[in-house]
């Protein structure tokens, strides 16, 4: 836990602003992106602090692959059942605004403006799915 870590105090439910959305794993939160890049844009958070997605390491698959279904879950409780176009993936350092693992899971993509299209562009040198 890192008092400093706004996704830490939202993990441990100490910011009241940020509604948690139903998530089946108690070592996951999922809540939406307060600068949206598309109709529904939610983060997956893990409770204990973790640094960014370059810290991650094969054992950490079974994370991912959980944090991946907690937004799909999401997605399909919000109405958005075109899994084809979803989007999710990490922003690579310096590219992350904030040093805690965060999944970010986007939809629909055919909806996503200009700009957002950029920002979350697939497999770049800032966001990597």
């Amino acid at each position: 836990y890192e008092r400093k870590c706004v996704f830490c105090r939202i993990a441990r439910r100490e910011e009241p602003g940020t509604a948690l959305l139903p998530c089946e794993y108690e070592d996951l939160v999922c809540f939406r992106d307060i600068r949206p890049g598309a109709p529904h844009h939610y983060l997956v958070v893990p409770v204990e602090h973790m640094g960014n997605c370059k810290t991650l390491k094969t054992e950490h698959i079974p994370l991912v692959r959980r944090m991946m279904e907690v937004g799909k879950a999401v997605l399909q409780k919000n109405n958005c059942n075109d899994l084809s176009d979803i989007r999710m993936g990490f922003h690579w350092p310096p590219f992350c605004s904030i040093a805690h693992l965060h999944l970010h899971v986007l939809a629909p993509v055919s909806q996503m403006g200009f700009l957002s299209r950029l920002y979350y562009k697939l497999n770049s040198y800032w966001f990597i799915t």
